[in-house]
């Protein structure tokens, strides 16, 4: 089966709204094997629509379009649907009493433009709203080809498919093998090292596949194997990611969704840990994506944000002499901030954090991106120096990134 995912609304293609909906239904389409060739998106234009939709029917089995659902002006989508299909538009009493139930329940008097929302082509299988007002429609084209259209708000259209579509796709439209994909996570190394490294596998063929993907913070290598049966599947991709962690072990810090932050709290929450930081250029954000983890406070005992000299030395007992030696952003205060807030917080492990985020701040020897970090621990101090690009957000982010892997390194014995 061959499907295409039209996402319909003029605030998409200005970037006012980021299109999660599109995202979220690959992810079902692919893990019920059904082929996804083409996504679509087009704006609120009655002519730009019914040219999209009837392309789209002629090539492809399932149509599944979003959004236009609505009872204002603008919703157009059921209208070009009803011309596209040849479909007759009727009331449909069922849906008529959900929409009014709807608004009884809130006690607010009901539009009489939501009526509009109760017209259903002929033939069609309504998809319940729990949520809101627009129903979902599977219209079949004939034997063979589908129309699906939802709701474009995603908190209306999730449920919708999880509880209704999705087990109607695998019923009548799912193929005769599985599509699995498997995302390593690596940080330290930027795409064009990682591309170097693995660049072979880079060119594998179907079945088995391999993508790779940069990110702010980190790289991603997506496998991707497709196979009459998971186990099939995951077979496959156990045989290639087990080349691609010879290659990368070191810079290897999860997979699939995990984020760095949660393999730390595993690992302090396991060895009965405890940890404070100071932070100087990423602001907090160290402290943020620990604290992001639920217990975290079993581990995590104090975060500091030092920005101004003033601060390092008062709360961080940085001596003047350091700081107008060899300046707040060095190695020098790196190794303090993270020794004495160890001893402040009387943790097991200390991190420090100092650098230039951008875009003022910077001298000759100094330029944006520069960061130094440092990790106390009982018997050892470990430092790094990192040259990070990009805005100021994105140095954060890195600088971050960079820190909180210090620690998975450390516990790895990687450092």
């Amino acid at each position: 089966m061959q499907a295409e995912i039209i996402s319909i609304g003029t605030e998409l293609l200005l970037g006012k709204t980021v299109n999660t909906n599109t995202v979220y239904l690959s992810r079902i389409l692919v893990s019920l094997g059904i082929d996804l060739f083409y996504h679509t998106t087009v704006g609120d234009n009655r002519t730009r629509l019914f040219t999209v939709l009837k392309r789209a029917m002629r090539r492809s089995d399932i149509v599944i379009a979003t959004g236009g659902l609505g009872p204002t002006v603008d919703d157009i989508t059921l209208e070009i649907i009803a011309q596209a299909t040849q479909k007759k538009l009727n009331l449909n009493p069922v849906v008529l009493r959900e929409i009014k139930k709807h608004f009884q329940d809130r006690q607010i008097p009901m539009p009489k433009a939501n009526i509009r929302q109760a017209l259903i082509p002929e033939g069609t299988r309504v998809l319940k709203n729990e949520v809101g007002t627009a129903p979902g429609l599977i219209i079949p084209c004939n034997e063979k080809k589908v129309l699906i259209a939802l709701p474009g708000v995603p908190a209306e259209m999730e449920p919708m498919v999880q509880r209704d579509l999705s087990p109607y796709l695998a019923k009548n439209f799912s193929g005769n093998w599985v599509i699995v994909s498997r995302i390593i996570r690596i940080t330290g190394l930027a795409e064009s090292q990682v591309n170097q490294k693995v660049k072979d596998l880079l060119k594998s063929k179907p079945p088995l596949t391999v993508g790779i993907y940069a990110h702010t913070d980190n790289i991603e290598l997506n496998i991707t194997a497709k196979a009459e049966s998971k186990s099939k599947a995951e077979k496959l991709i156990a045989s290639l990611e087990r080349k691609i962690h010879k290659r990368l072990k070191k810079y290897i810090y999860g997979t699939n969704q995990q984020t760095l932050e949660q393999i730390i709290a595993a690992v302090f929450s396991k060895k009965k840990m405890s940890l404070a930081v100071a932070e100087s250029c990423t602001g907090g954000l160290i402290s943020q994506r620990l604290t992001n983890i639920s217990g975290s406070s079993k581990y995590f005992t104090l975060g500091i944000v030092a920005y101004s000299n003033q601060t390092k030395q008062s709360l961080l007992g940085i001596p003047a002499q350091t700081l107008t030696q060899y300046g707040a952003v060095s190695k020098e205060v790196a190794v303090l901030l993270a020794k004495n807030v160890r001893q402040l917080a009387k943790t097991d492990l200390g991190l420090g954090v100092t650098g230039i985020a951008g875009p003022t701040g910077t001298t000759k020897d100094k330029p944006v991106g520069l960061a130094h970090i440092a990790l106390a621990a009982p018997r050892k101090i470990l430092y790094q120096e990192f040259h990070f690009h990009g805005a100021r957000a994105a140095v954060r982010q890195r600088a971050s990134q960079a820190a909180l892997d210090m620690l998975r390194r450390y516990f790895a014995k990687q450092i």
